[in-house]
């Protein structure tokens, strides 16, 4: 007879031994999920069969719609037409370039839903720029970095759907409601950081924008800006699910895209859904492997025995929500995002929303922050190494750069975890609870 001590150390330990090994996450998961079934004596076309289950879902198809929509927004010319935006609004404060990169991340998060997107975009245009007006080099990039996590708070993140699916179905509407102010207030806290480096190394502010130029600009961003009016507008009032209002942003981006801005041929749609389709693809391949995982899981009861194990610890639930936090962050420092939410969502939500009494809107984003701060941590912090190619600078440098931001972002995770109305006030006043 199968031991289910032996099953979870094949399916647990085979996983973490894999990861050391640096054997893609992908095939990790499958391969201990195949290794698990064999041993437990399930036919491996159940295995199959959760897979498939996994990627069966209506909701996931906003997924490549979001990404598709913002890899066209990003390359048709947005990001630049976002960075004289915020040029407008901050440009004039005490080391203005930081400013601008801080508010045009949270622009453009608001339409990419990705921080590798906004660092590949507005970062090889606002990173030029900074070290041409004299910014130090890490500065401008850990910046870049840092402020690019607001993509994954600020909806539409494709992020938070895979939570809501792993969490067993939460409302999209809500948690993109509840991400505004905890991201929001990550970009306010790297804009005080920013302004205190700024005046201590004396970077210069950047000059007034005449209204009649400031007139224009708005107008040229405007029409980018809607769409995110367009997905939060239908999903909050109920017109469309957020799978359909993902789907109408894509043919609004095509338009305003190739019509309208027309900064790239038609032709460039090729090298757009050719990108989209492979980050896509390691998208859906994750999906169902960690369904597989995930299956197995429940399956052996880890998920339980886990809530056990945490509170055995403690059950004081300030100190819970502390080592959650911290078990977070050290995974969300090895480990991408993605996977992450797949894995940790069964095993911890258990513990936050049904034992701690954590809303799962609230539960939600203080997972999206914590993963997002890995997004920017070495070893495998993907937001981080693509702003060190773009800058062309070490990940040494920028890592120590990145110092006081990651002591900006642990304050206002610290706040979230600890004032749920931060995340709760949007979504409990427009979309309340029956």
């Amino acid at each position: 007879m199968s031991d289910p001590g032996i099953a979870t150390a094949i399916l647990l330990g085979g996983f973490i031994l894999l990861m050391i090994l640096r054997v893609p996450i992908t095939y990790s998961l499958a391969g201990v999920s195949i290794a698990t079934a064999i041993y437990l004596k399930i036919p491996l076309m159940a295995i199959v069969q959760q897979m498939v289950q996994g990627v069966r879902s209506f909701s996931l198809l906003a997924i490549p719609f979001f990404i598709i929509a913002g890899e066209m927004m990003g390359q048709g010319g947005i990001a630049r037409k976002l960075i004289e935006l915020a040029n407008v609004f901050v440009g004039r404060i005490r080391g203005g370039l930081a400013m601008v990169n801080c508010v045009d991340s949270m622009f453009f998060g608001g339409i990419s839903g990705s921080a590798v997107a906004d660092v590949a975009s507005t970062g090889s245009i606002i990173i030029p720029m900074m070290k041409m007006k004299g910014y130090d080099d890490d500065f401008a990039v850990a910046l870049t970095v840092a402020s690019s996590t607001q993509g994954v708070i600020i909806p539409p993140s494709h992020n938070m759907i895979l939570y809501s699916m792993a969490a067993g179905g939460v409302s999209v509407g809500r948690l993109f409601l509840g991400g505004y102010i905890p991201g929001i207030s990550l970009g306010i806290g790297m804009m005080i950081i920013s302004f205190i480096i700024a005046k201590k190394r004396n970077y210069p502010r950047e000059p007034k924008v005449a209204f009649r130029d400031a007139v224009r600009i708005f107008k040229d961003a405007f029409l980018g800006l809607m769409t995110a009016v367009i997905i939060m507008g239908g999903v909050i009032s109920g017109i469309f699910t957020a799978t359909e209002s993902a789907a109408i942003a894509v043919i609004y981006a095509f338009i305003i895209t190739f019509f309208v801005y027309r900064e790239i041929p038609l032709k460039a749609m090729k090298g757009i859904l050719y990108n989209s389709l492979k980050t896509l693809s390691m998208v859906m391949a994750l999906i169902a492997a960690a369904s597989a995982f995930g299956w197995l899981m429940a399956y052996l009861r880890i998920p339980a025995k886990a809530t056990e194990l945490i509170l055995s610890v403690t059950t004081n639930k300030y100190l819970l929500l502390l080592l959650i936090n911290v078990l977070l962050l050290v995974l969300g420092a090895i480990m991408d995002m993605a996977p992450l939410i797949l894995i940790c969502t069964p095993i911890l939500y258990p513990v936050a929303v049904t034992t701690l009494g954590l809303s799962p809107i609230h539960f939600g984003i203080m997972m999206m922050i914590n993963l997002a701060i890995g997004l920017c941590t070495p070893p495998v912090g993907s937001a981080l190494f693509v702003g060190c190619a773009v800058g062309k600078i070490s990940v040494e440098k920028v890592t120590k750069a990145l110092l006081p931001y990651y002591f900006s972002m642990v304050v206002v995770l610290m706040l979230v975890t600890f004032i749920p109305e931060i995340t709760m006030f949007l979504p409990n006043l427009i979309m309340p609870q029956n």
